[in-house]
């Protein structure tokens, strides 16, 4: 009988190590494609929840910079006061419960700008008081401009070339112009 030698011994563990490591190789791989699914999962499921969130959270903006003739050409708005009904939405519980499902759900960025956009609103009489030159419509619109930047980020175009202007342009007629009086622009 032949003495065994240590490439026998590695050639017997390396029979029975290979099957072990692949199962366990295989059971580790599972659950990393289980978690990477449920990854996805969630995210669609909050992105469907964002894009509520959103849009509810947006309402009022997009009524407050409606044109009056758009405004006045939908007949459910015949004697409504744009400016009053988009105040009292963003004053309104519902809006508060959105406010607060954004804060958490929402993309950190998407947050930041959302907080500042509505400091600036809650410390508009401040503004106004601060600002003799009316510089406000242009400070809000770039905030909103923010905004729409960050959700649209959080919705997957992470590699937008876009800025707060260029988010604003299709529904502003003037917002060249404001960018352009923008101090440092």
């Amino acid at each position: 009988m032949e003495a065994k030698t240590w490439l026998d011994y590695i050639t017997a563990i390396g029979s029975i190590a290979t099957p072990l490591l692949v199962l366990v190789l295989s059971a580790v791989g599972w659950r990393v494609k289980a978690g990477i699914e449920r990854r996805i999962d969630l995210e669609n499921q909050l992105r469907e929840d964002r894009v509520s969130i959103y849009n509810k959270i947006l309402e009022p903006f997009v009524m407050l910079l409606m044109s009056d003739a758009a405004w006045a050409s939908d007949k459910r708005n015949k004697g409504k006061d744009k400016n009053e009904l988009a105040t009292a939405k963003m004053l309104s519980l519902e809006y508060r419960e959105f406010g607060f499902k954004l804060s958490l759900l929402g993309s950190d960025p998407v947050v930041n700008a959302y907080n500042d956009l509505m400091q600036y609103f809650y410390n508009i009489g401040d503004n106004l008081a601060a600002d003799p030159h009316h510089n406000q419509l242009r400070e809000m619109m770039r905030l909103l401009g923010t905004f729409l930047l960050e959700i649209r980020r959080s919705m997957g175009n992470d590699a937008t070339t876009l800025d707060c202007w260029d988010m604003c342009e299709w529904w502003m007629s003037d917002t060249r112009r404001l960018r352009d009086e923008a101090p440092g622009a």
